[in-house]
């Protein structure tokens, strides 16, 4: 009896609504990967219209997190010359992720200094708080 029913004949409808939904995984992944590239292609413009933008003066940091300013560009060969604590250094323009605005720089390294002075004031009242306990244990 199963033999029977292997040997039937598709409906015509079945085998076109079958073909139909193999094909429609691959159709979703395509539309997938074109709205990806797509969004892609928006974030690499942005970044290029960034990096043609970049002149000297503005505090940038490179994508390996080098903070400096810019000193000199050379569109030919598409390199910055960057000063960082005195220091220069040659840099591809592709190399800069960000710009850096100096007043948030500054306060946020301020930011830093103060939790880093209330940790070790922290510290100290937690090292007199051990001491305490072993000058009272030691009784």
């Amino acid at each position: 009896m199963s033999y029977l029913l292997l040997a039937e004949e598709p409906v015509a409808g079945a085998a076109a609504g079958g073909a139909l939904f193999m094909f429609l995984p691959i159709l979703l992944l395509v539309g997938f990967m074109f709205f990806m590239s797509r969004n892609q292609r928006k974030k690499m413009a942005v970044q290029q219209a960034f990096r043609s933008e970049l002149q000297p003066g503005d505090e940038v940091m490179t994508g390996s997190g080098l903070f400096g300013t810019i000193i000199d560009i050379d569109e030919d060969t598409d390199r910055i010359t960057i000063d960082s604590a005195g220091s220069r250094s040659i840099w591809l323009r592709a190399a800069i992720s960000k710009r850096v605005d100096a007043a948030a720089t500054t306060t946020a390294a301020t930011a830093v200094d103060e939790d880093a002075a209330e940790e070790l004031a922290d510290l100290d009242s937690a090292q007199r708080e051990y001491q305490k306990l072993k000058d009272e244990s030691g009784k």
